[in-house]
């Protein structure tokens, strides 16, 4: 494990962290750490990396070690060279614990693909003590939003993430309220900017089109989890997450307003709060 200092740019200013890169079976992952303690991982959507977790950290309880990841083929993490799927993501999370040396389990906070990662983590005994899965649906990607991500493939594998690109990824991110302020926007556009084109391709190719519909293997989610919904997420609006939640042994369900798929960058203060109350009934 490579280790480095930084202050990384958030959306409310710089986020002190440590830097290291950490190797796994896809690659080695860009990780920035803050604070010591118990271990929380926290992944974040498709498209993204860490820095949609800057706004919340801050809100978050001190005396913990928030490991902020940057997933495989994003962000700062090396490049995705083969095809993959959310199994070989979490496989390459618990190569990621192994790295760092943590020795019993995390609580978890993923935001969509974060989140369908916990959900695979979460199944397997003694990896996670808790999950947060935001705006992550169990089940496969939807027939409407599988032909548009198809149609925007090829340009990004050959073009990168040009205008009409950007303008179709941040609507999906991003309600219009949010996409309207700089600084919430400009953490999702140059997020887009950090991978290679290629990189960027085969993550979603193997990340969002190749998602399988895990609706039946909730029921072997085996830690207690809170699943938050945005109330402007077609494809897991609060009713999908509390089905989701009915189908789980042990799962909370709370709507955050004013946000779409990335809660945490939207409305960080409220976030905080359900997971702050979260932890507290667990602890």
């Amino acid at each position: 494990m490579n280790h480095s200092s930084s202050r990384s740019p958030g959306r409310t200013g710089s986020l002190p962290a440590r830097e290291a890169h950490v190797a796994t079976r896809l690659g080695r992952l860009h990780v920035r750490v803050v604070g010591d303690g118990p271990t929380t991982v926290l992944w974040p959507s498709m498209f993204v990396d860490s820095h949609t977790w800057d706004p919340v950290v801050p809100l978050l309880p001190e005396g913990r070690r928030y490991v902020l990841v940057d997933p495989p083929g994003l962000g700062l993490s090396d490049a995705l060279r083969q095809r993959s799927d959310i199994v070989g993501a979490a496989d390459a999370a618990v190569d990621l614990l192994a790295g760092m040396g943590v020795d019993g389990p995390v609580d978890w906070v993923g935001n969509a693909f974060g989140g369908h990662v916990g959900f695979e983590l979460g199944a397997r005994p003694g990896v996670l003590r808790s999950l947060v899965a935001v705006s992550s649906p169990a089940e496969a990607l939807p027939a409407g939003l599988r032909k548009q991500v198809t149609m925007l493939l090829p340009v990004l594998r050959w073009l990168g993430p040009v205008a009409p690109v950007r303008s179709a990824i941040v609507a999906g991110m991003l309600t219009d309220a949010s996409a309207a302020e700089e600084p919430i926007r400009r953490v999702v556009v140059d997020s887009l900017d950090r991978p290679s084109r290629r990189s960027t391709a085969l993550a979603v190719r193997s990340f969002i089109l190749d998602r399988r519909d895990v609706s039946d293997q909730l029921a072997d989610l085996a830690v207690p989890s809170l699943f938050v919904a945005s109330d402007d997420r077609g494809d897991w609006s609060p009713d999908d997450a509390r089905r989701s939640a009915a189908a789980t042994p042990d799962a909370e369900v709370v709507t955050i307003t004013g946000a779409r798929t990335l809660v945490p960058l939207e409305q960080p203060e409220a976030f905080a709060a359900h997971v702050r109350r979260f932890w507290e009934r667990l602890d």
